[in-house]
C-alpha cells in the first residue's frame, strides 16, 4: 500500500518519492559515466572519430524509433518494474562491457551493441519514469517533486563525466566496475517504491493507440504550446555547442576552461532547480514562463559577444537557470493535465521534442557557425528565441494568460 503523505507535507516527507529520487541519480549519473568510458575506450581501440560517431548515434536512434512504443509499454505495465528492468539492463551491459575490458574481447562492434542496448533501456525509462512521479506524490507539491527530478538530469551532468574521466585514470574497469554497483543499488531502490494500485484498460495495440499521445497532445493547446516552445527555442538557442571553438579561438582559454564553461549550464540549471524544489511557483506561469525564455535568449546574446571568460560563465549560468524554469513547467503542465492512462505516451512524445530539440540545435549551431561565423550564429541563435518567444505569445494565447497549471 501506498505511503503518500497528505498534501500538506513536505516533499521532504515522502518516502517512496526519496527512494525513486535515488534510484535516478545512480540511474542517471551511470550512464554519463558510461558515456564517458565507452567513447574513450572506443576512440582508444579504433583511433577513428567515425566510431565516436556511431557511438553517439547508437545512444541517439533507439530514442527516436522507439518513442511511440515506450509509451504505450509505460501505460499498459507496472512503470515501477519497467524502470527497474531497464536499470537491471543497463547493469548488466556494464558488467559485459567490465568483462570483456578483462578478458581482452571488448572491439569496437562489442561496444557498439552495448551502447545501443543502453541507448534503448534510456529510452523505455524515461517515459515510465517522468510518469511514475505524479504516483508517489499529491499532486499539491508535485511542481516540488518535478523541481528535485529536474536536478537529478543536472546533477548528473555535473558528476557523471567528471567521476568517468577520473575513474578512467585508472583503466575502464574500473569505471565499468563502478558503474555497474550504482545500477545495482538503483534497482534496489527501485524496488522499493510503492504506488497506489491502478487498474487500466486492456487498450489493444494499434496504430490510433500507439500515436494517441501526438494526438493528445495536438488537442491539448497549452501542452502543445509549452512543448513546442521549448522545441524551438532550445533549437535556435544551442549556443552551447559553439563551446569548443569559443573557448579557443575567442576566450583563448585552455581546456580547463572548456571544462567550466560546459559545467556553468548545469551549474546553472541545478542552482535553479533547488529554488524551484524549496520556493515552488504559485501563480503567473505564462508570464513568468515567456520572461525567463527572454533570459535564455539575451543571455544567449550576451554569450556571444563576450570575451571574457568570467562574463561568458555568468551567461552560460543564466542560460541553464532560465532554462529549467521551462522544465519545470512544461513538465508540470503535462503531468497535471494528462490523465494516468495516458501519462507515459504523453511524456515519450515530450521526450522526443525534447531530445530533438537538443540534437538538431547543436546541428543548427554548427551550419550557422560554419556559414557565419560562431559569433554572428550565436547571437543570432538568441535573437532567434527572443523572436519565437514572441510568436508564440501570438499563437498561443492561453499560455501567456496561464495562471494555473490545471487550466487549460
Amino acid at each position: 500500500m501506498s505511503r503518500i503523505v497528505p498534501s500538506d507535507a513536505s516533499i521532504h516527507k515522502q518516502p517512496y518519492f526519496a527512494d525513486f529520487w535515488i534510484s535516478r541519480v545512480l540511474s542517471s549519473t551511470s550512464f554519463q559515466m558510461l558515456s564517458v568510458a565507452i567513447g574513450w575506450q572506443m576512440y582508444s581501440i579504433t583511433h577513428d572519430a567515425y566510431s565516436l560517431g556511431f557511438v553517439g548515434l547508437a545512444q541517439f536512434l533507439p530514442m527516436v524509433l522507439l518513442t511511440f512504443v515506450v509509451g504505450h509499454v509505460a501505460d499498459r505495465f507496472d512503470r515501477k518494474m519497467i524502470v527497474f528492468l531497464c536499470q537491471a539492463v543497463e547493469g548488466l551491459a556494464a558488467v559485459l562491457l567490465l568483462l570483456g575490458s578483462v578478458a581482452g574481447w571488448l572491439g569496437r562492434e562489442e561496444i557498439l551493441i552495448a551502447a545501443a542496448v543502453i541507448g534503448a533501456c534510456r529510452a523505455f525509462e524515461g517515459p515510465a519514469s517522468s510518469a511514475l512521479v505524479p504516483m508517489l506524490v499529491p499532486k499539491e507539491i508535485l511542481q516540488q517533486a518535478i523541481a528535485w527530478m529536474t536536478s537529478v538530469g543536472q546533477t548528473s551532468q555535473i558528476l557523471g563525466p567528471f567521476l568517468g574521466g577520473i575513474l578512467y585514470s585508472a583503466g575502464p574497469v574500473t569505471v565499468y566496475a563502478s558503474a555497474s554497483a550504482a545500477l545495482l543499488i538503483a534497482c534496489i531502490q527501485a524496488l522499493r517504491i510503492r504506488t497506489q494500485p491502478i487498474t487500466r484498460k486492456s487498450e489493444p495495440v494499434t496504430l490510433r493507440s500507439v500515436f494517441s499521445g501526438l494526438v493528445f497532445v495536438y488537442r491539448r493547446k497549452v501542452i502543445l504550446g509549452t512543448i513546442s516552445l521549448d522545441l524551438f527555442a532550445v533549437l535556435l538557442g544551442g549556443a552551447t555547442a559553439l563551446l569548443p571553438i569559443f573557448a579557443q579561438d575567442i576566450l583563448q582559454t585552455g581546456p580547463w576552461g572548456l571544462g567550466f564553461m560546459r559545467a556553468a549550464p548545469a551549474i546553472g540549471a541545478l542552482l535553479m532547480s533547488i529554488v524551484f524544489a524549496w520556493y515552488p511557483l504559485r501563480k503567473a506561469y505564462g508570464p513568468i514562463l515567456f520572461a525567463a525564455l527572454g533570459v535564455f535568449g539575451l543571455a544567449t546574446m550576451l554569450f556571444a559577444i563576450s570575451e571574457n571568460l568570467y562574463l561568458s560563465l555568468l551567461a552560460l549560468l543564466l542560460i541553464g537557470a532560465s532554462d529549467v524554469v521551462s522544465v519545470v513547467i512544461r513538465s508540470s503542465l503535462v503531468q497535471l493535465q494528462t490523465p494516468d492512462e495516458m501519462r507515459g505516451r504523453v511524456n515519450a512524445v515530450n521526450s522526443l521534442f525534447i531530445g530533438t530539440s537538443n540534437q538538431l540545435g547543436e546541428f543548427e549551431s554548427g551550419m550557422m557557425a560554419g556559414w557565419l561565423g560562431p559569433v554572428p550564429a550565436a547571437f543570432i541563435g538568441g535573437l532567434g528565441t527572443l523572436a519565437v518567444a514572441g510568436l508564440w505569445m501570438y499563437l498561443f494565447p492561453s499560455l501567456r494568460k496561464l495562471k494555473s497549471l490545471t487550466e487549460g
